[in-house]
């Protein structure tokens, strides 16, 4: 990510950066209800509500959370030898109001910006753990684990912490603290939570998949304003950006639908949005950082990676309800890594191994990943332990059973029978309706 708050701007720049990061703003929002279309159509009909609840009540959370306290453990300054912010710098967005001449855009502006990018990443972890939890703790947990999780990596990389200053690491908007976080979350709580009530035995298809492509369209739309936004300014940067996420998002699409006709004989509409997601996932990190031929490679290499590894959970039967691990995880570890091979000195500073850079890099990356992954997985798993214990994670088998949408929301997704009334019935002899 660029350095913050750019000084002395023109008006001209600085109404420009400030407009254009207020709609990235706005496209990263949509993201929200985006993934919880895409999720709520990827589950059973039983619960696409709470599945969509459980997205809708961590953008709430998160970011009140975020205001509180979040936004100066991952961005107030360092104190802990580049492991932490200083978490009362900002307690409640203190002393950020006033307006800075210099600054090229609203500094409450850029922390509301980074909040959105928490809520994104607390939400994935949702879908790992569908159909078998409870809402109250989920929303415990969603608080907890933004302020003991992600804002700390977010620090590390975004906010002048060891992976950035120290360490070297290449990520433009997000593959270690957003998709490698989330996705190692998201393997630590299915593997606390345990499986599904008829994993591996009872048919788990998604119950809609127009919701699931409606959802992917909005991901994508909203996926501009995540890694252009991130330039933090209207200009070549961001175009750059924006051209890289549209053409990872494009060949994640076609990889995933060729392994998946080589390997069963159908290209699905599933595959479709999974391949656009996976590559959106694998450009975030190294949108900034590599050229357009270089994008599509890196939506190649998610597609195909990915398609390939949502089915490892069979394989070792941990159940990752939604295919967070196999595309999240994954594909994060796929656009993190690519960054120390395909990066490119004519979009960033820095030369790949394919650019004659050598292998610095690409163990700076290598580095970068792994830590994430151990520190989220570690963290995540305790914390998850910890209110299963406590206030209890997991909702009992014979509601799971029931369907989680009518225990804990008292409410259905679709209502298809009238319940109310007298029963109408056809007068005799007649063949017309009678109340």
């Amino acid at each position: 990510m660029p350095d913050l708050l750019p000084l002395a701007a023109t008006p001209a720049t600085a109404a420009g950066d400030t407009a254009w990061l207020l709609a990235a703003a706005a496209l990263v929002l949509l993201m929200a209800p985006g993934l919880a279309f895409f999720y709520g159509g990827m589950v059973r009909s039983k619960s696409v509500l709470n599945m969509m609840m459980m997205v809708f009540g961590a953008l709430a959370v998160v970011m009140v959370v975020w205001v509180l306290a979040g936004y100066s453990l991952a961005f107030g300054d360092d104190i802990g030898g580049g492991l932490l912010g200083d978490p009362t710098q900002y307690l409640g967005f203190r002393d950020m109001l006033a307006p800075d001449p210099d600054a090229a855009y609203p500094v409450t502006l850029f922390a509301a910006f980074q909040g959105l990018f928490a809520v994104i990443t607390v939400g994935l972890i949702a879908g790992a753990i569908a159909d078998r939890t409870r809402f109250g703790t989920w929303l415990l947990f969603a608080g907890l684990w933004t302020l003991l999780v992600y804002a700390p990596v977010a620090h590390w990389i975004f906010g002048g912490g060891w992976m950035q200053e120290r360490l070297g690491a290449l990520d433009f908007a997000g593959g270690t603290a957003v998709e490698i976080n989330s996705g190692a979350a998201g393997l630590a709580a299915a593997l606390v939570l345990g499986r599904r009530v008829g994993f591996g035995r009872d048919p788990m298809k998604p119950h809609n998949l127009t919701l699931v492509m409606v959802g992917a369209g909005l991901l994508w739309f909203g996926w501009f304003g995540f890694n252009a936004g991130s330039a933090l300014a209207a200009d070549n940067t961001a175009a750059i950006v924006f051209v890289n996420t549209l053409l990872a998002g494009c060949t994640g699409l076609l990889a995933w639908l060729g392994v998946e006709r080589f390997r069963d004989g159908h290209a699905t509409s599933f595959g479709a949005a999974s391949g656009v997601v996976a590559g959106l996932v694998a450009i975030t990190p190294s949108c900034g950082a590599v050229t357009p031929i270089g994008a599509m490679l890196v939506g190649v290499a998610a597609g195909a990676i990915c398609a390939l590894a949502v089915g490892l959970k069979y394989t070792f039967r941990y159940d990752d309800s939604l295919d967070v691990v196999g595309v999240h995880l994954v594909g994060g570890l796929v656009g993190t890594i690519l960054i120390g091979l395909l990066a490119s000195t004519s979009v960033t500073g820095v030369d790949g191994l394919f650019y004659g850079g050598g292998t610095g890099q690409l163990g700076r990356q290598l580095v970068a990943a792994g830590a994430t992954l151990v520190f989220s997985f570690v963290m995540t798993a305790l914390l998850v332990w910890v209110l299963e214990r406590t206030v209890g994670f997991r909702v009992d088998p014979d509601h799971e059973v029931a369907g989680v949408d009518l225990v804990i929301h008292a409410e259905t997704a679709y209502d298809l029978h009238a319940t109310g009334g007298a029963r109408p019935h056809f007068g005799p002899g007649t063949g017309t309706l009678h109340p």
